[in-house]
């Protein structure tokens, strides 16, 4: 697991040091003047590199309101820096520890302090990302009644649950190590437990895979050993294939790394039949041409910050209305694929008509989108959390008709 290990640390300069202190400071309140304003700053969370370096180059790239995101942030860090001059305003950009001062003072408010037995515990549950693993529980169980064609039994349910979330969790943990310089600069993960210094990046290292071994071995055991292969193929795409080389290298990062989230309704399928059948890539195929627009959508909201840690996210190379665009032919791309289940599984009446309905709402929420981004460029007036949010119920609904449509067959 040596590719793990060799991940970059987050690169600072000398020069940005005295910031770094100057919030710490005042966070804790030993310089009174400055300290509402390093309480803004800390909680902007626009990484300190900005203070000394123009806005990364991606941003550049972007629509009008993302090049006014990162600098305007930028101005208010400098406005809070010493103002003197030194002999480290012209020293090269060196690399440092992720422990080293170069970490912004909100990411160490828990380093050095007594840990309970339930922080510890809090700590590393965070690190397999909860919330993410009950999406892809929720395009697993049902797909297990559409195999089974009723009631699968609840032992297996119950292995098949537990062996997925082992998984997807060790994927997540592993993802938090590659990762741990991206949310120490995003607003939206610098409370992950790697930023805030809760455990070390050896110690999530081997839990990740600690779990990725347990999951596999559990699966294999308990349910059967093609679905514990499709586990580990999903957690190793995830991990090297999205994490480690699709992420930071391009704008289709999501599309195809995204495919990682769509096996857990192949293995649904199999805990049940030991097979693979058209039925469960056509579920696949749903959840992957779902995935952009979902994605995107989240990524619109907060593009200064991946801007700002150098991820080419789309929304952040492109303007929203060419994001808005493929949201709308990926969101027409899954409904019509979701239709294809009908035929494909010869389900009832009852699961198309719930699908047209969803995916009318699903394509009308991505085409309001594409409408409000040919007046505005700003990420809170283009509301794409709605679409973000939206695109959660409709597959969870979707995929609820596709375990309770067998049950009403009898």
């Amino acid at each position: 697991m040596t590719w793990l290990t060799a991940v970059s640390a987050m690169p600072t300069r000398r020069d940005e040091e005295p910031l770094i202190t100057l919030l710490g400071v005042a966070r804790r309140g030993c310089v009174p003047g400055r300290r509402a304003a390093a309480r803004e700053l800390v909680d902007i969370e626009v990484s300190v590199t900005a203070v000394n370096r123009p806005a990364p180059v991606l941003a550049q790239r972007a629509g009008p309101a993302t090049q006014a995101e990162v600098p305007r942030a930028a101005t208010h860090l400098t406005a809070a820096a010493p103002t003197h001059t030194t002999a480290a305003d012209t020293t090269p950009a060196t690399t440092v520890p992720h422990s080293s001062a170069a970490t912004p003072a909100a990411t160490q408010s828990t380093a050095g302090r007594p840990r309970s037995l339930s922080s510890v515990v809090a700590a590393y549950v965070a690190l397999t990302k909860p919330r993410i693993i009950e999406l892809l529980l929720l395009t697993t169980v049902p797909v297990m009644f559409l195999a089974q064609r009723g009631v699968p039994p609840l032992g297996l349910v119950v292995a098949t649950v537990i062996g997925g979330t082992l998984a997807a969790g060790s994927a997540n943990a592993l993802n938090c190590v590659v990762d741990r310089d991206i949310d120490e600069r995003m607003l939206r993960t610098r409370r992950r437990p790697l930023p805030r210094h809760q455990v070390s990046p050896r110690s999530a290292l081997i839990f990740g895979v600690g779990l990725g071994v347990v999951a596999t071995v559990l699966l294999g055991v308990a349910v059967n050993w093609l679905s514990a292969g499709l586990a580990l193929a999903a957690n190793v795409f995830y991990v090297i294939g999205y994490s480690l080389l699709l992420k930071r290298r391009t704008a289709q990062n999501i599309v195809w790394g995204g495919a990682a989230g769509c096996f857990p309704a192949m293995i649904g399928w199999t805990a049940v039949t030991g097979t693979l059948a058209w039925p469960p890539v056509v579920l696949f195929m749903v959840v992957f041409w779902w995935t952009p627009p979902h994605f995107w959508s989240l990524a619109i909201r907060y593009r200064a910050d991946y801007a700002a840690a150098q991820v080419p996210m789309l929304p952040v190379v492109a303007s929203s209305s060419t994001v808005a665009k493929q949201v709308v032919v990926y969101a027409w791309l899954t409904v019509a694929t979701s239709l294809l289940l009908w035929p494909v599984a010869s389900t009832s009446l009852v699961y198309p008509l719930v699908a047209a309905v969803l995916g009318a709402g699903f394509v009308a929420e991505a085409h309001g989108l594409l409408m409000r981004s040919r007046t505005t460029d700003d990420p809170v007036a283009l509301k794409a959390m709605r679409l973000f949010h939206g695109s959660n119920l409709y597959l969870a609904l979707l995929f609820l008709a596709v375990a309770v449509d067998p049950l009403l067959r009898g």
